[in-house]
């Protein structure tokens, strides 16, 4: 199922109008190979196996903008700038040539790169949505007007706050220094031990009860789309770790998710919204604007047999979406092999494809044989992920287990 809403253009710099926008892209991709800024902090698997190869598929000329060159210098054999890519005016400085776009797939760099897209008249996601969306305390504040949730920061926590609460860093990723804490005594523990070693901001939230999903868009500024949904798998409290995420048509409360994204002012480009479904009643637990990570966004491209990646580069070049459907209905599963103990990976399989009857399986390493490994109770412990695509549960499900139960992760 792909849902479409219309939407007005509210992404595009005032002095570039809508057609004069996909005129100039259309001008400058024909004209010779096009520049795309690629903003980028740490490497990733998105970024070398989605976004530079899709980049290369649509014949353009990538610039990397990062803060760690060293890192990305075997993962990209073009040209690299090093700045401060958290300061849009470094990221400014930085661009030499007539970019066509500049992009950036990372949680923590959509504002600044954001305001350097809008600096040189490009498509560009609203700078207030990214910093929004990013910053915990800000959304709950934009969104109490129509979904109020009890928010405060964790040393400043009232009385008669309503435990249990979410302990979780203002800007956190990944499940890092996320608890589940039950009374005030427990709360002053959490903030204590993570001010040891973490130096950012801390809140907390009313814990939302209800069946966790995620909801998948991609939108060009005139259309939203929703791609689809995830039904995700938590840890046992007081972790969140995110143990699987399977496929599913979006819930019918979908409608009230879109709303929030509205008043927060998402609606261009890639978005992962985490949520609840509580009595019909669908309430945001965080937005990722950007694409779903961890080898889910591979998953979601080779389920709907779609470019995702170059789609996502298309809008951030002023073009439009293409018009696709959803295949016939499939079922899917990401389902991540969690560290279970510290120490050395000392056997794990590498990058694999294989077909069990009717099931395609892939399997992406995110810890290389030799690395070590210390367990954090956080999407960091993941080891790889399996991801199954197939017509239905059962099948899915018994081809998963038949391929973990042939391929060894061992942690000496």
């Amino acid at each position: 199922m792909v849902l479409r809403v219309r939407q007005a253009l509210p992404h595009c710099p005032p002095d570039r109008a809508l057609k004069g926008l996909c005129v100039a892209a259309s001008v400058n991709l024909a004209a010779g190979k096009a520049t795309l800024y690629l903003v980028a902090g740490k490497p990733t698997d998105a970024v070398t196996h989605g976004f530079l190869p899709a980049a290369a598929r649509r014949g353009l000329d990538v610039t990397l903008l990062t803060d760690r060159p060293a890192d990305h210098a075997d993962r990209h054999d073009g040209r690299i700038v090093e700045c401060d890519v958290s300061d849009y005016r470094e990221i400014i400085a930085a661009v030499d040539r007539d970019p066509a776009a500049v992009f950036s797939n990372s949680d923590f760099l959509q504002a600044p790169t954001a305001l350097a897209a809008a600096y040189f008249g490009l498509p560009a996601k609203d700078w207030r949505a990214a910093t929004r969306t990013k910053d915990k305390a800000l959304m709950r504040r934009h969104l109490a007007p129509i979904d109020p949730v009890f928010s405060a920061d964790a040393r400043h926590v009232p009385a008669d706050a309503p435990y249990p609460l979410v302990l979780k860093p203002r800007s956190g990723v990944a499940s890092e220094d996320v608890f589940l804490v039950q009374n005030a005594l427990e709360l002053d523990t959490r903030v204590d031990e993570i001010a040891a070693h973490r130096s950012e901001p801390l809140v907390v939230e009313e814990f939302l009860p209800g069946r966790l999903h995620t909801l998948e868009t991609l939108g060009d500024g005139r259309e939203l789309r929703v791609l689809g949904s995830f039904r995700t798998t938590l840890s046992p409290p007081p972790f969140f770790v995110e143990e699987r995420l399977e496929w599913t048509v979006p819930p019918p409360e979908t409608p009230q998710v879109l709303e929030q994204l509205d008043a927060l002012g998402v609606g261009f480009g890639a978005c992962h919204t985490e949520f609840v479904v509580h009595e019909g009643r669908a309430r945001i637990i965080e937005v990722n604007y950007r694409l779903i990570g961890d080898h889910c966004d591979f998953l979601l491209a080779d389920l709907l047999g779609v470019p995702l990646f170059e789609e996502i580069l298309t809008v951030h070049l002023g073009g439009r979406l293409a018009d696709w459907h959803t295949p016939r209905e499939r079922h899917a599963i990401a389902e991540p092999v969690i560290a279970d103990r510290s120490g050395t990976l000392a056997s794990a399989p590498g990058p694999l494809r294989v077909d069990d009857g009717p099931v395609r399986l892939a399997y992406r390493p995110q810890r290389a044989v030799g690395e070590p490994v210390a367990v954090t109770r956080t999407n960091r412990d993941y080891l790889g992920t399996v991801r199954a695509i197939g017509p239905g549960p059962d099948e899915v499900n018994a081809a998963l287990a038949r391929f973990r139960a042939a391929h060894d992760w061992t942690i000496t």
